[in-house]
C-alpha cells in the first residue's frame, strides 16, 4: 500500500530542527521549504502531502497528481487551503485544531494580564534607564482583572479554554458567536454590538474567512470603550490594522496585544513596533517545543488513521 508522504514546507514548525518526522509514515520525504513548482514535482507519487500555512491555490491543486489522497493543514487554520478545488479533485482535507489550545489561550490571557499590570511599559522604561518606579512612585497604571468583563468572539476550543481561565480569574464573561448557547455559569451570550459596547478586554478566536476579515475596524472600533484591550491571537486578518492604528495612535482604544498581524512579519515601517500602547510578539501562541511535538504526534495520529480508514478531523 502506499503510505508515501511528503512534508514541503516543514521549516514553518521545525526552525530549530528539534522535530522527528519520520513518525509521520514508513515512507516520508521532508523538504524545509518549496515553491509550487517544486510542490508539483516532489509529490509526484505521493498519498500525503503535509503544509503549514501555505497558500495552496486551487490551481495548484488542479495539478496535483492522481495519487494525492489527503491534504493535512498542519494547524488550526485551513483558509490556506482551496477547499472547493481539493473537493472537485477527491482530495480530502483535514487540520490539527486542538493541538494548542491551551498554549494560545495562555498567550491571551498573558496579553491581558501584562496590560493590566502595564508590564510592557515598565519593562521599556527600564531598558532606557528609567528607574522611577522604584525611586518616586508607580508613574503607570495597575489595574485589578477581577471583575472586569472580558469579551470573546469565537467560542471554540481555544475561545472556551480562554473563558476557563478568565472565570478562574474573577473577569465576566460575554461571548458572541454564530452558535449561541444558554447563558449560565458566570457566561451570558449577547451581540456583537452589546459585547463591543461593554467588554474591558476582547478576545478573537474565531476563524478567517469572508464574514470576518476585517471584523475588527473603524466602525466597530467606535463602539468599544475608549480603555478596552483588544487582544488577538487567531488570525491577523480579523482587523483592520490600518484603522486599528489610527485609533492606537489617537488613544481611542486602550491597547492591542497582538500574538497575529496583518502581514507576518509586520513591515519594517508598521507602528505596531512603536506604539506605546501595542504588546505585539511573532505569531508565537504555537511555536514552543512542547507544542510542536504535540502538532507532529497528532499529524502522525491522522494520517495513520486515514490509512486505516479511521475518522479523522476532516474539512472538505
Amino acid at each position: 500500500m502506499n503510505e508515501r508522504v511528503v512534508v514541503v514546507n516543514a521549516k514553518k514548525m521545525n526552525y530549530d530542527h528539534l522535530l522527528d518526522f519520520s513518525v509521520l509514515s514508513r515512507d516520508v520525504a521532508v523538504y524545509d521549504d518549496s515553491t509550487d513548482e517544486e510542490i508539483i514535482e516532489r509529490i509526484q507519487g505521493a498519498r500525503v502531502v503535509v503544509t503549514k500555512e501555505l497558500p495552496v491555490s486551487g490551481e495548484l491543486i488542479h495539478r496535483f497528481p492522481k495519487s494525492v489522497e489527503l491534504i493535512v493543514e498542519a494547524g488550526t487554520g485551513y483558509n490556506n487551503i482551496d477547499l472547493d478545488a481539493a473537493r472537485a479533485k477527491g482530495i480530502t482535507v483535514c487540520n490539527i485544531p486542538a493541538y494548542s489550545t491551551e498554549r494560545v489561550a495562555h498567550t491571551a490571557i498573558m496579553m491581558i494580564m501584562n496590560f493590566a499590570s502595564t508590564m510592557h511599559q515598565q519593562i521599556a522604561m527600564l531598558a532606557r534607564g528609567d528607574r522611577s518606579n522604584f525611586t518616586n512612585h508607580l508613574q503607570v497604571p495597575h489595574t485589578e482583572i477581577n471583575g472586569k468583563t472580558l469579551g470573546i468572539i469565537g467560542a471554540g476550543h481555544i475561545g472556551m479554554e480562554v473563558v476557563k481561565v478568565a472565570k478562574a480569574l474573577g473577569m465576566n464573561i460575554l461571548i458572541y458567536t454564530r452558535t449561541p448557547k444558554e447563558d449560565g455559569d458566570g457566561i451570558r451570550y449577547v451581540s456583537l454590538d452589546e459585547l463591543l459596547a461593554h467588554s474591558d478586554y476582547i478576545s478573537l478566536h474565531c476563524p478567517l474567512n469572508e464574514h470576518t476579515k476585517y471584523m475588527i475596524n473603524k466602525d466597530t472600533i467606535a463602539k468599544m470603550k475608549s480603555t478596552v484591550v483588544i487582544v488577538n491571537t487567531g488570525r491577523g486578518a480579523l482587523i483592520n490594522e490600518a484603522d486599528l492604528c489610527e485609533a492606537l495612535k489617537d488613544h481611542k482604544i486602550g491597547g492591542a496585544g497582538l500574538d497575529v498581524q496583518e502581514v507576518e512579519p509586520p513591515r519594517e515601517d508598521s507602528p505596531l513596533y512603536t506604539l506605546d500602547n501595542v504588546i505585539i510578539t511573532p505569531h508565537m501562541g504555537w511555536k514552543g517545543l512542547e507544542t510542536r511535538q504535540r502538532l507532529v504526534g497528532i499529524i502522525k495520529d491522522d494520517i495513520h488513521g486515514f490509512f486505516a480508514g479511521k475518522p479523522i478531523n476532516v474539512v472538505s
